[in-house]
């Protein structure tokens, strides 16, 4: 039983990681990234479809990325929907291939991202606390049901702390390497 609790704590604490570093993969550094576009839904026969479903992706240089639709009929979708993410790129095409070209970032705001960073780490890392507390209150019921003993528990309570680390460690370790990814010129 207090394993069960305490494997459910780590793939929720897995999740929220997981969630986190998708966050930062959609975070617009100096350099070209397709996870920018995840967000980006172009309409495709009716149906709202991620860019990647309908074109290829491609990084052809450091600040530059290339979109080639499949269908030569979905270039003005897929730039009518880049232009309505509101992800501050302006698409070119050329018939066949459009083209998104990032503009080297501002120190200032290369510094507002940073900011935006903790504070996603931060917001994780309060996540993290509280599945802490609940996988601890749930162990505690145990032990007031008498399905565990009192030493059990400290070493249960002992192990969610560790878990706990060893997650915040990961953030830790998540940001640090964005924030030099965004620092980079």
């Amino acid at each position: 039983m207090a394993k069960s609790v305490i494997d459910d704590m780590k793939m929720h604490m897995e999740k929220s990681l997981n969630v986190l570093k998708g966050e930062f993969q959609k975070i617009r550094t100096g350099r070209a990234s397709t996870g920018i576009l995840d967000v980006v839904k172009v309409d495709y026969y009716g149906n709202p479809s991620s860019i990647s479903q309908v074109a290829t992706l491609a990084i052809p240089e450091p600040r530059t990325i290339t979109i080639s639709p499949w269908e030569a009929k979905m270039i003005a979708p897929i730039e009518k929907a880049i232009m309505n993410a509101n992800i501050g790129l302006t698409p070119s095409n050329d018939g066949k291939i459009i083209r998104l070209n990032l503009p080297p970032l501002t120190e200032e705001r290369r510094k507002d991202i940073v900011k935006d960073i903790r504070k996603k780490a931060e917001e994780d890392k309060i996540a993290l606390r509280n599945i802490r507390r609940d996988a601890i209150d749930k162990l505690k019921k145990l032990e007031k049901e008498k399905s565990i003993t009192e030493d059990e528990l400290k070493k249960y309570e002992k192990d969610v702390q560790d878990a706990t680390k060893s997650f915040e460690a990961k953030i830790d370790e998540a940001v640090t390497h964005k924030e030099k990814e965004v620092m980079e010129v």
